[in-house]
C-alpha cells in the first residue's frame, strides 16, 4: 500500500474533529477507529481543548514565542489565534509535512506578518530548527514553547523520540517551555492496541502508545509545571470544561514543563 491509498493522519484529525479538508479515505479510517472507540472524536475535541488552555497558560507565564510541531490542519483555535489574542504580536510558526495542512496553513497565514508554516519532518529537528521562516520569527533568546500536542506517538521507538524531543530542548533558551500530549497504552491497552494496528496498516503514519513514566521521559530536562503529567482533560480545565467522572477513558497524558537549566 503506497501513502497515495493511506488515511492522512493530519487529515484524520481535521475529520475527528468535524473539519472539512479531509477526503473520503480519512473520514472511512476515522469509522473504523471510531467503531473501536466511540469517544475518539470527544477525546479529540479534549486534546484540542488542552492545546488552547497550554497556549494560554504560556502566554500568562510570559511567552510570546511558540512553534508547533505536527500543528496538522487548521481548525478553530488555532495557536496563533489563542496566543495573539492573549497578546497582540506573538509569534507562531506551524510546522508539519502533510501537503493539505501546509497549503492550508499557507493561506490562512498569508497576511499575518507574525505567523507562517514550515514544511518540514518534525523528526528532523535540525530541518527545522535551520528553516528560515522559523530563524525570522523566533528569536532563541528570548522564551519559546515547543508544543507537540498529538504527534509523538507517530514517532516510532526506532526512530528516537526521546533524542528528537532532546534536540528541541537543547535549542531551548533556560526558561523555555514544552507542552505535550501523547496517547497512552497504559489505561485501555486492549483499545491502543486496536487503534495502534488500524492506524499502522491504513495511515500514512506508525503509531506507537505509551506508558506514563515513558511519557514523562520525554520532560527530561523540564521541570513540569503542576498538575504534572495526568490525563487530558484534567490538565488545568477551565471551570466551564466538564470533567469527566472517569478521566482514563481520555487514553492520553499531557503536559507541560520549563526548562531547568
Amino acid at each position: 500500500m503506497t501513502d497515495s491509498d493511506r488515511a492522512s493522519v493530519a487529515r484524520m484529525y481535521d475529520a475527528m474533529l468535524g473539519g472539512e479538508h479531509n477526503f473520503a479515505i480519512d473520514r472511512e479510517a476515522v469509522a473504523a477507529v471510531t467503531a473501536i472507540d466511540p469517544q475518539v472524536r470527544m477525546l479529540a475535541r479534549a486534546n484540542r481543548a488542552f492545546l488552547g488552555r497550554a497556549v494560554r497558560h504560556l502566554v500568562g507565564e510570559g511567552v510570546r514565542q511558540f512553534i508547533d510541531l505536527g500543528s496538522g490542519i487548521p481548525t478553530q483555535g488555532n495557536v496563533h489565534e489563542v496566543a495573539q489574542s492573549a497578546s497582540p504580536g506573538a509569534r507562531v510558526v506551524y510546522v508539519d509535512k502533510d501537503p493539505v495542512a501546509v497549503a492550508h496553513s499557507a493561506s490562512l497565514l498569508a497576511d499575518n506578518p507574525d505567523a507562517d508554516i514550515v514544511d518540514a519532518d518534525i523528526r528532523r529537528p535540525a530541518d527545522v530548527l535551520s528553516a528560515p521562516q522559523l530563524r525570522k520569527l523566533i528569536d532563541f533568546e528570548q522564551p519559546v514553547a515547543v508544543l507537540m500536542v498529538a504527534i509523538l506517538h507517530f514517532v516510532t521507538p526506532e526512530e528516537d523520540p526521546a533524542g528528537i524531543v532532546a534536540a528541541y530542548r537543547d535549542a531551548l533558551p533556560e526558561g523555555g517551555w514544552l507542552a505535550l500530549s501523547h496517547a497512552t497504552n497504559q489505561d485501555r491497552p486492549r483499545t491502543a492496541a486496536a487503534v495502534t494496528q488500524l492506524y499502522n496498516s491504513r495511515a500514512t503514519s506508525q503509531v506507537a502508545t505509551r506508558s506514563h513514566d515513558e511519557i514523562l521521559g520525554f520532560f527530561d530536562g523540564f521541570d513540569l509545571t503542576e498538575p504534572g503529567l495526568v490525563h487530558v482533560p484534567l490538565w488545568r480545565p477551565d471551570p466551564r470544561d466538564q470533567v469527566p467522572d472517569n478521566p482514563s477513558e481520555y487514553w492520553v497524558f499531557a503536559g507541560v514543563g520549563r526548562k531547568d537549566g
